[in-house]
């Protein structure tokens, strides 16, 4: 019989592992039995907590997209300005936390994104964040510009967010977080100044 208490240890403890096989060997060579092996657990505890590594996978975006979402949401509740410019820069600090861009967490996500053109399960978690990212970027930018310079620039802002994201991870050197916070918010600089905004 298992421990009280022990569940919550035990998923998060297979989700770190999950990270750590994607980093290891891929999403496609990540088996459950290789993530067993990580978490120091026989594979049966898998399928009894997530139902298989499907589901398993699941989980382990959605506590990426948890991260992503506590990220963004400690820097801004801990703006002293509330400008639309201060929330938007804490959208783009909160996309590049360490919870998003370490080598385990960076794959995991490129593995996400590549198997959500074929699972409709983390197709509708990508859609979710999208819609999110989108969504908070063009309520700050409304509250600068008109409303279709608003979407406009949300859409252009998250495209570049999401870009100078993927070519990071993608890079030989791993992803350089501070120079893609800067890059993100001098084209915010630019947008803001294009638009006449302050």
């Amino acid at each position: 019989m298992p421990k009280v208490g022990m569940e919550p240890i035990r998923r998060q403890q297979l989700i770190t592992a999950t990270m750590a096989a994607i980093d290891e060997v891929g999403l496609a060579e990540t088996t459950v039995m290789r993530i067993a092996r990580h978490a120091g657990v026989s594979a049966g505890i898998i399928s009894h907590y997530f139902g298989g590594k499907d589901g398993l996978l699941e989980a382990t975006m959605r506590q990426i997209l948890t991260d992503l979402t506590d990220a963004v949401a400690v820097r801004r509740h801990a703006l002293a300005d509330d400008s639309p410019r201060a929330h938007i820069e804490a959208i783009i600090e909160g996309n590049f936390d360490r919870t998003q861009v370490t080598g385990p967490a960076a794959k995991t996500w490129l593995a996400f994104w590549a198997s959500s053109m074929h699972k409709p399960m983390l197709q509708r978690l990508q859609n979710v964040n999208d819609r999110r990212l989108y969504s908070n970027l063009c309520h700050q930018f409304r509250r600068a510009m008109p409303p279709t310079e608003a979407r406009n620039s949300a859409r252009a802002l998250a495209a570049m967010i999401d870009g100078l994201w993927l070519r990071g991870a993608l890079s030989p050197e791993g992803l350089n977080a501070d120079q893609a916070r800067l890059l993100a918010r001098s084209y915010l600089d630019q947008l803001f100044a294009y638009h006449g905004c302050k």
